[in-house]
């Protein structure tokens, strides 16, 4: 892959959210840059999913200002298959192009799926699904790729598998990405920056000084990833995973 950019794909001045009362974010300012991963960790609540449904333009009742250059996708903790539609047919849903079968094809095979382009949703395992779903954002060919916690509901082995194959595709295709998880050793291995949520706000952003690929055993990413259960109040002899939820 080529050198990163210096172009902005997201701009967000001051982006506030009130739900009734309820104060979600506060004043978020976040700036990202053409090919950078970046990762949103926090405990629940602390507005990662909205700020990523403000930037993915599914909620408008925002305050502040946001701009977001060039195009976006976005893939859920929810594979979200039509179940009466075949891959294939899911992966192209509502692409207004006239190669869009072949796109639709092409971006199969790259998630591994080649396959299974005329089977049908569930008869796909979890890790397939969301392969599935990976697809139908690269077959808009984003700018942008939004991630909402999508690989939170694979066992251990398939999300590997996963981050290996999201790793691929970003060099491949070079695109932004945004990924909300509660992972923090997946944020650490995936991302060029983490932003740490607490109350609305980025309470810190922290650059991976790692190049990838990155290994677990690393003692920089080992150190990085306590550092970052520090922020988050996660104590060594505490589960992460039972404090997140």
């Amino acid at each position: 892959m080529s050198a990163p950019s210096t172009r902005s794909v997201v701009d967000a001045r001051g982006i506030g959210r009130s739900f009734g009362e309820v104060e979600v974010l506060h004043g978020i300012d976040l700036r990202l840059e053409a090919g950078e991963i970046v990762a949103l960790v926090g405990r629940s609540g602390s507005g990662k999913s909205t700020l990523l449904r403000v930037i993915a333009g599914l909620d408008d009742g925002f305050t502040g200002d946001l701009d977001v250059h060039g195009s976006r996708a976005v893939s859920f903790q929810e594979p979200r298959l039509l179940p009466w539609r075949s891959v294939r047919k899911n992966v192209t849903l509502n692409l207004k192009r006239p190669d869009a079968d072949g796109l639709g094809v092409r971006a199969l095979a790259e998630v591994g799926l080649g396959h299974r382009l005329d089977a049908w949703p569930l008869t796909l395992s979890g890790g397939e699904a969301q392969r599935a779903s990976l697809a139908r954002a690269l077959v808009r060919e984003p700018d942008l790729l939004l991630l909402d916690e999508p690989f939170g509901a694979l066992d251990a082995l398939t999300r590997l598998e996963a981050h290996a194959l999201l790793t691929s595709l970003w060099r491949e295709h070079g695109f932004a990405a945004l990924l909300v998880t509660h992972d923090v050793e997946e944020a650490v291995l995936l991302a060029d920056r983490i932003l740490v949520l607490e109350d609305g706000r980025i309470a810190q952003d922290i650059a991976v000084p790692v190049a990838r690929p990155r290994e677990r055993g690393d003692a920089r990413i080992v150190e990085l990833r306590e550092r970052i259960l520090g922020h988050l109040g996660v104590g060594a002899d505490v589960p992460e995973k039972e404090t997140a939820r």
